[in-house]
């Protein structure tokens, strides 16, 4: 019996950015036959720079993706209410409570994965009320 495959091939590599584009974690992204394990799919990421790309950019669409289903989620009332066993309408708030978790679990999904775009904008002020000077500040791992 053979294990998962561990050698990159540009086939397996494009079903899964196919399948973390369409917003599927990782683990998703891998399950099935022929497809590579989570751990392999990292190391593939760490040594090979055009699959890091490839990746980056999934992971940009699916982030697109995310933001499409925060409108969807909060325009949807499907189920905000009910109707008692004595015919009056009521409101579901375990309902609305489950989709504000789901709204408020892909903005900060977001914000910490694509924290230019989606995160909460800060400006510094002086104590005079005027803004205090831009400093960029640029951290590079490895």
């Amino acid at each position: 019996m053979t294990g998962r495959p561990s050698t990159f091939t540009q086939e397996v590599a494009d079903l899964i950015c196919e399948r973390i584009a369409e917003g599927k974690p990782v683990r998703e992204a891998v399950a099935g036959e022929g497809m590579p394990t989570e751990p392999t799919v990292y190391r593939w990421l760490e040594t090979n720079e055009s699959f890091r790309d490839q990746y980056a950019r999934a992971k940009s669409c699916a982030m697109e993706r995310m933001a499409d289903e925060l409108i969807e989620i909060a325009d949807d009332s499907t189920g905000d209410t009910y109707t008692d066993d004595e015919g009056n309408e009521r409101t579901d708030h375990e309902v609305i409570a489950r989709a504000k978790l789901r709204v408020d679990t892909r903005k900060w999904l977001m914000s910490k994965l694509a924290p230019k775009k989606y995160g909460d904008k800060t400006l510094l002020t002086g104590a005079d009320g005027e803004s205090a000077p831009q400093v960029e500040i640029t951290v590079r791992f490895g």
